[in-house]
């Protein structure tokens, strides 16, 4: 029973489409220190609050993970509306992120835990942890999709006109 489940496990984590999530976010991740560290040592991001660099760095980084999954880890996922699908990988993206923020704040502020080690367990293995599970999951059941969720404003009545027949008087 156990070796079944662990089996499965590793199958799903060493299948090419959680590797490749994993390696894009690798390459994320080394776009967004690379230019965080260069915005950080050339005017005017050198005089500017360290926020300034990392919002841009940040915005790099999406745009080389939301390529590399598009036309990597998704490639075989047909392209539906571009717009839906960068604007929902913004949004789930800064969700992502927001994990971090939010374990950071519970061990360095509510828990007192505020020792540099600390916080970098809390953001940058916990949070990004979490943050990686819910992007792989949110990017998978509503970004790169072959099937988007139909719009509210439309689905209740789709169909509609096909199975009711204008009353005759």
């Amino acid at each position: 029973m156990l070796r079944d489940v662990v089996s499965r496990v590793v199958a799903r984590l060493s299948s090419r489409e959680v590797v490749t999530f994993l390696g894009v976010g690798g390459a994320g991740y080394v776009v967004d220190v690379l230019v965080f560290n260069a915005l950080r040592s050339l005017s005017p991001f050198s005089v500017l609050d360290p926020s300034v660099a990392r919002s841009v760095a940040v915005a790099f980084a999406m745009c080389v993970t939301y390529a590399g999954n598009r036309f990597l880890t998704w490639r075989d996922i047909p392209q539906g509306d571009q717009r839906r699908e960068v604007t929902l990988f913004v949004i789930f993206n800064v969700i992502g992120f927001s994990f971090s923020i939010g374990t950071l704040w519970i061990s360095h502020d509510l828990m007192g835990l505020t020792s540099r080690f600390a916080d970098n367990i809390s953001s940058n293995v916990i949070g990004m942890a979490l943050g990686t599970l819910f992007r792989f999951w949110s990017y998978r059941r509503f970004v790169f999709t072959d099937h988007p969720e139909p719009s509210r404003t439309t689905a209740p009545f789709a169909g509609l006109d096909d199975e009711i027949e204008a009353p005759t008087f």
